[in-house]
């Protein structure tokens, strides 16, 4: 279900893959994170993601106003990993809430592994 808006002129619907791709393009600003993992990580085995398949690791979830996302992410070794994630929320909140206008309720950070950054 898209995410609405609605004022005295009308609605706006903002697909979720739009709401992913925000998500996806911000967390990849942040230090510490050497990218997005896919959602399906079977056997173990874990895809470190190209740039144009970030959405594969994000999940958005929207009931009316509320937002709820989910990153799969890959840290870089070396960093903590609690600042990296909360880094990565404050980055994708502020900038889905302000590009948007919608709230962001939760932003869930799951991490798929740890690698070297080349």
């Amino acid at each position: 279900m898209p995410g609405k808006l609605s004022n005295k002129f009308g609605t706006i619907n903002i697909d979720d893959n739009v709401l992913a791709v925000i998500a996806g393009l911000s967390a990849m600003e942040c230090y510490g994170l050497v990218g997005m993992a896919s959602r399906n990580a079977t056997d173990g085995l874990v895809e470190l993601l190209k740039k144009e398949h970030l959405t594969k690791g994000v999940k958005v979830y929207t009931d009316d106003n509320r937002i709820i996302i989910d990153l799969y992410v890959i840290v870089q070794f070396g960093t903590k990993i609690s600042v990296v994630a909360n880094n990565i929320i404050e980055k994708v909140k502020y900038n889905i809430e302000s590009l948007t206008g919608l709230i962001v309720e939760k932003v869930n950070i799951n991490v798929q592994g740890v690698r070297v950054q080349k």
